[in-house]
């Protein structure tokens, strides 16, 4: 990332964050977002995610600094020569899944995911789905909360609060993991290549009612929901050297 490359300032919707943005305006030239060849984003991973959401169909990267509650997507923050850290920068190029869902009246949506798509039960009741991988059953019936297909990137966050694997960036792989599975009680999930086509089929849906969600897109009362990685979009994510995404993904693998 060359000094001369222009940038673009957005804030997350809190005191500290548009603090932050105030004091890096006064301090750079900027852009607006549309025209930027860089997105500076304040904030927490939440934001972060809203970002790349945001200008994805840009192809513009985004540098993050922390400056919201949890920062795992994102650099340290720092106002003091932030030209020269976005020159020694790391590029990471991410590629997210595609959401396919229909929902029992029939409508279909269409939503993209860079850390997970996640079916979750509506009621107090638990969730009955069916697992098809590239066409063939893998799973007859799964009553549980629900489940997750997780990228990469994503595989610190939801997918690791419900015990699925740690996924190193570049390992080509995607995480299929169960949220509190009833029945088959010992299934801990399973990894699959990132060319791998999941659909989910939801059984007894009117007294079971499922959502699906991708990042933070929700469809409710959903039917079938087909998931497939999306190689014609990419996102680019911009790191400190020493706090590279690869790395901190490993050091996750190795906490107490």
């Amino acid at each position: 990332m060359g000094a001369d490359k222009t940038m673009a300032f957005v804030a997350a919707d809190t005191e500290a964050a548009e603090t932050a943005r105030q004091e890096l305006a006064a301090r750079y030239d900027q852009r607006p977002p549309e025209e930027a060849d860089v997105v500076v984003a304040l904030g927490g991973d939440g934001f972060m995610l809203e970002t790349l959401h945001r200008y994805m169909s840009r192809g513009v990267p985004i540098y993050g600094m922390h400056r919201g509650s949890v920062g795992f997507l994102m650099n340290d923050y720092a106002a003091d020569g932030l030209p020269a850290r976005l020159q020694a920068a790391e590029r990471v190029d991410l590629r997210p899944l595609r959401m396919r869902a229909t929902r029992m009246d029939g409508g279909e949506h269409e939503a993209l995911a860079i850390n997970e798509v996640s079916l979750l039960r509506e009621t107090r009741q638990a969730a009955k789905i069916r697992v098809r991988v590239d066409g063939v059953v893998r799973l007859e019936e799964l009553i549980c909360d629900g489940i997750i297909l997780a990228t990469a990137a994503g595989s610190t966050a939801y997918n690791l609060s419900a015990h699925g694997p740690i996924i190193p960036i570049g390992a080509d792989v995607l995480a299929l993991t169960p949220i509190s599975a009833f029945r088959p009680r010992r299934w801990r999930g399973a990894l699959l290549p990132a060319s791998a086509v999941v659909d989910i089929e939801v059984l007894e849906s009117d007294k079971r009612p499922v959502s699906a969600v991708a990042d933070y897109t929700e469809i409710r009362d959903v039917a079938r929901i087909g998931i497939r990685e999306d190689r014609e979009a990419s996102l680019s994510l911009l790191f400190d050297p020493e706090h590279n995404l690869e790395e901190r993904i490993l050091k996750e693998q190795f906490l107490p």
